[in-house]
């Protein structure tokens, strides 16, 4: 039996997965520039038109590494809140704990990935869509501790921009990421407090 036939095998789920992982293996071993939809195919040992039937564009597979990326800091991040007792200062610890290192994690590969996707629809789109999903999370997990009030829309909205800034900083190497987790710490903590008034 051929390789030709084995990798026919592959569902449609398994195939973007394999794709996935090559493409994150291109930028880390050769750079964001490298990765385009025809040595993804070379990479993976596929037909170009298998590429683009899933990706149809090398934003949108841009974008497909940073949804890829999204779910997975998501998926951590909810395993750790589970485990965590409803205590404000352990929950924001959680919070800022799971978004610093998801990007220590991709180190500096997931900044050049929002660079090649810079000006594209498809990141304008992405970006609001995590915002709104990590703004949604906070709201609802800090609820308990605003005494029956909710966190206002900018506060949530000054926790993400916080987030986003500490994390570019540790990837530039302007702070720690220890630093970076305590002050979003401070910074989660003194806007649910601010709430309770």
């Amino acid at each position: 039996m051929g390789s030709q036939s084995t990798r026919q095998r592959l569902s449609r789920q398994e195939r973007y997965t394999q794709l996935i992982e090559v493409a994150w293996q291109i930028i880390r071993e050769e750079g964001t520039e490298a990765l385009t939809l025809g040595h993804l195919a070379e990479r993976a040992g596929i037909t170009k038109p298998v590429v683009y039937d899933h990706f149809t564009s090398r934003s949108g597979l841009f974008a497909a590494l940073y949804r890829e990326y999204d779910l997975r800091s998501t998926a951590r991040m909810d395993a750790q809140l589970s485990q965590t007792e409803p205590v404000l200062e352990k929950l924001a610890a959680v919070i800022a704990d799971a978004y610093i290192e998801c990007v220590l994690l991709s180190g500096r590969e997931m900044p050049s990935v929002i660079a090649a996707l810079s000006g594209t629809p498809e990141l304008e789109q992405i970006r609001q869509e995590y915002a709104t999903t990590f703004t949604e999370k906070c709201r609802v997990l800090f609820a308990p501790f605003c005494n029956g009030n909710t966190l206002q829309t900018p506060a949530l909205w000054a926790m993400l921009g916080a987030a986003e800034g500490l994390s570019w900083a540790v990837v530039i190497g302007k702070i720690s990421a220890q630093q970076a987790k305590d002050e979003l710490v401070k910074v989660i903590v003194t806007m649910v407090r601010g709430s309770q008034q």
